[in-house]
């Protein structure tokens, strides 16, 4: 697994690929945040806090973490590499997790600077340090927690297709339905009554919930069921390529 590891990480940094996702993460929002006028404006806002990063970011990771993902597995099977990687002595969950690891390290390495951002609204308040630290915590791991899930997601999602683009397209389809699209499906005619169910089967609530400093055992439970069922689920997509080549 680490041997897969190693290798994506240094094929994200032996190109521009994980530079680019950096530093378009950092970019995007610090635009919002410290140029752009308007409300999500800190200094526009006159109000010392990270609601604009953490409103944002998973719209962002959104795009970037697919960007990232969508060729973990479609590029090998494209380029038949995928067996070569059978040749070796690794089981299909030290692919999976291998290449999982590698993605993951890439999002901790885009957060890790945003606490910048931190630290320079901790100074900018009328009074340093006065604002709600717990919460920020709690946001911070949340995001962490919500870019984990489009990772797995983005793996699945390569591992059904040798076309980056299919995988990309998907991958953005299904963050997006787990990240609004049940909040969306709770209010349609019929589901009234079932609406909180189906709300809390999306990264959203979830999200909010941590977002304002309460780390729940369901909550970080959610989040790792859901990573834990998508590898699964991309292992037995490697484990059926398998059979019918054997078949």
């Amino acid at each position: 697994m680490f041997a897969i590891f190693r290798k994506e990480i240094n094929g994200f940094f032996s190109t521009l690929t994980g530079y680019i996702v950096i530093i378009v993460f950092l970019l995007i929002n610090s635009l919002f945040m410290w140029v752009f006028p308007g409300e999500w404006n800190i200094l526009d806002s006159g109000y010392a806090g990270l609601d604009t990063l953490f409103f944002l970011s998973p719209w962002v990771f959104l795009f970037l973490v697919p960007a990232v993902t969508m060729k973990m597995i479609a590029e090998e099977k494209r380029l038949g590499t995928i067996e070569l990687i059978y040749s070796k002595p690794v089981t299909e969950r030290d692919i999976i997790y291998g290449k999982y690891l590698a993605s993951l390290t890439l999002v901790l390495l885009a957060l890790i600077p945003c606490l910048i951002y931190y630290f320079s609204v901790y100074q900018l308040g009328e009074v340093p340090g006065n604002f709600d630290r717990g919460g920020t915590a709690g946001a911070f791991i949340g995001l962490f927690f919500l870019a984990a899930v489009y990772s797995s997601a983005g793996l699945f999602t390569s591992s059904i297709t040798d076309n980056q683009v299919v995988a990309f397209i998907l991958a953005i389809l299904l963050c997006f339905l787990l990240y609004i699209g049940f909040d969306s499906f709770a209010y349609l005619p019929g589901l009234k009554k079932l609406d909180e169910f189906v709300i809390s089967l999306g990264i959203s609530e979830h999200y909010k919930s941590m977002s304002r400093g309460v780390l729940d055992i369901r909550d970080i439970g959610y989040f790792t069921g859901v990573v834990i069922i998508f590898n699964e689920a991309t292992r037995l997509v490697l484990l059926s390529r398998k059979w019918i080549k054997q078949s």
